[in-house]
């Protein structure tokens, strides 16, 4: 069984509900992404998404933006990154998810990646700008290399199309609570009940719900309706302003930390 599953299974056993953290990958650069992985997995995150720098990350709102842009400053490569990751691995289980656009995929070969990636410690990919309908042998090559398929749902998903992309995930759902671009937001979207109901039609694994969510009370609200919370700006947010500072990794830690306990 995959790490991801392995983690929901075990929540679900424990009556608790999981915590997904979304970082830019080499922001500030790839030696501070590996010390704030290991503070994740100290505090208990439950998966970690890896944004894989990206010249156009069409997906994302300004916070993200700029540290994609902050990854590529530092020099941050899709295989410098697998590399950090099997660095992880010598002390760290936490699930790794890359969060990352296709075209960096094709570019490298997208067999040849999905092998490299698994071999790394990788242990899902969120092929941001990859539906379903278009994505030919990925899905065969995730299963053959022992990845789960991350896929998005957003509040504007047919409930037809909520059928056929949820049969094809495996892992979590990535419920996108609202249209547009990542961000953090004053208020919780309303789409969140309605929709989870409807996924839950199609499918038993679990939903993780994202966008927007940057504080501990935002967070309980969102795990009333999921198996999982996401928070990438907020987190990403205090990464910007703590910069290269040595304090950097203890106050993403002690903010993380707190989120989570409006989880638990």
């Amino acid at each position: 069984m995959n790490r991801i599953e392995e983690r929901f299974q075990r929540l679900r056993q424990e009556g608790q509900k999981g915590f997904v953290v979304y970082i830019g990958a080499g922001d500030p650069d790839l030696d501070a992404t590996h010390d704030l992985a290991l503070a994740f997995d100290d505090i208990g995150v439950d998966v970690l998404e890896l944004g894989v720098p990206f010249s156009d990350p069409l997906a994302d709102g300004l916070v993200n933006q700029l540290a994609a842009q902050r990854g590529l400053d530092s020099g941050t490569t899709l295989g410098k990154l697998l590399q950090t990751v099997s660095r992880l691995r010598e002390s760290s289980g936490i699930p790794i998810v890359l969060y990352v656009y296709f075209n960096l995929l094709h570019k490298w070969g997208l067999a040849e990646f999905v092998q490299a990636a698994a071999a790394a410690g990788v242990d899902g990919l969120l092929v941001l700008d990859l539906p379903p309908e278009e994505s030919g042998d990925y899905e065969s090559l995730m299963a053959a290399s022992g990845l789960c398929p991350i896929y998005l749902v957003a509040p504007t998903t047919p409930p037809d199309r909520v059928e056929l992309i949820v049969k094809r995930g495996k892992g979590f759902i990535y419920y996108v609570s609202r249209e547009g671009v990542t961000g953090m937001q004053q208020t919780v979207s309303d789409t969140i009940g309605p929709m989870t109901r409807i996924i839950r039609q199609h499918t038993d694994i679990p939903i993780a719900v994202g966008f927007g969510i940057s504080n501990p009370e935002q967070a309980a609200e969102v795990a009333r309706n999921a198996e999982a919370v996401v928070v990438g700006s907020a987190i990403v947010n205090q990464i910007a302003a703590k910069g290269r500072a040595t304090d950097l990794v203890s106050t993403v830690k002690t903010f993380t930390a707190n989120l989570i306990n409006g989880i638990r």
